[in-house]
Formats: structure tokens, sequence, C-alpha cells
């Protein structure tokens, strides 16, 4: 299916409607997990405009098309289109790629003015 209008009109009341047609108030945990997932996909978008290695920019691409099809489950919640499998293969990258790492010594928070380093 090709979308070749996207209005918001029916947000200004304060909700909005699902692919399903099924309205939602814009405060419903669905609808904040779809901009999550959005806001993901387009981070991802301005990391792969970079130069990367290639094995990295397949598994990115691979990442971003599988976060496209999570937020279609979102969008249709009676459509089982969101496989374990997905889950299991971004798992199986995480730990490939985490493999070769030092052990995690710190981490920084984000707080609300600044980064903040602590201390494992």
């Amino acid at each position: 299916m090709r979308l070749t209008k996207i209005t918001t009109v029916p947000g200004d009341t304060g909700s909005t409607g699902l692919a399903d047609g099924n309205p939602h108030r814009q405060e419903h945990a669905r609808i904040a997990t779809l901009g999550s997932v959005d806001e993901l996909n387009s981070q991802l978008g301005v990391l792969l405009a970079e130069p990367l290695a290639s094995d990295i920019r397949a598994v990115l691409l691979q990442i971003q098309n599988d976060l496209f099809d999570l937020g279609g489950a979102l969008a249709l919640p009676t459509q089982d289109v969101f496989s374990e499998s997905k889950i299991a293969w971004l798992d199986e990258q995480i730990a490939h790629y985490n493999a070769g790492l030092p052990p995690l010594r710190e981490f920084i928070l984000r707080a609300a003015h600044a980064l903040v380093p602590c201390s494992m």
C-alpha cells in the first residue's frame, strides 16, 4: 500500500488513529512507542549518511527495515507481522559486536542539562 496523503487534523483533538482506523489518545503507550521507533529509525538514517564499514552498514540497514516492520506491527495490532526471529537476529548482532569489547567500566547518564559520567 502506498500512502499518498498524510494529514494530522484528528491529532488536533488529542487523538490519533492507527492504520486500522482505531483512535487512541496521543498519550497511549502504543502511540508513544510508534514515535520512539520512528525516532530511532531516523537516527539510524542520519548515521547511515556517514561513511561506515560495509558489515556495519548492512546490519544497520537490516535494523532499519526491521524497525519499519515493527512500526507496522504497532500500527496494525491485529496483524502479527513482527517475528521473534528478528529479535533473535538482533540479539545475535549485539552479542557479535560486543564480544570484542572490554568490560564496561563506566557509562554516561543523560541529565536534564549535562552528561554525567557514572563509574561502575
